[in-house]
């Protein structure tokens, strides 16, 4: 029974442990309000964003094509003009190793492939 005594006693003496409302206050916490409330920013002056922002300028827009003043003669004369065949065969030097022919491009095809060896 003195055991349940000695709780009842640490159970009040628990409950009427108060705090003064000083010391709970915090220093950091009111000298950092303390500086907000006493900022005070630099006015911007007017003419600070022209070194960083480009004037604005709105796109013009394209003029319409123009049709010849003469287009029944100029069509005249491109049904009257005769096509121009192309110049010769093409060089070796821009068909590679194919400008054989069609044949000589199968048959490298065809050709077997020799796997590269692997390097371990």
């Amino acid at each position: 029974m003195s055991s349940l005594r000695l709780f009842r006693q640490a159970a009040r003496s628990a409950r009427s442990f108060s705090t003064s409302s000083s010391s709970r206050r915090d220093i950091v916490q009111d000298l950092y309000i303390k500086e907000l409330k006493a900022y005070k920013p630099a006015p911007v002056a007017k003419d600070a964003h022209l070194g960083a922002v480009k004037p604005f300028s709105p796109i013009q827009p394209p003029k319409p094509p123009t049709l010849p003043v003469d287009l029944a003669a100029e069509l005249a004369a491109y049904d009257a003009a005769e096509p121009t065949k192309a110049d010769g065969p093409a060089t070796a030097s821009s068909a590679g190793e194919f400008g054989q022919g069609a044949e000589a491009f199968l048959t490298f095809l065809e050709a077997d492939v020799k796997p590269a060896e692997a390097h371990h």
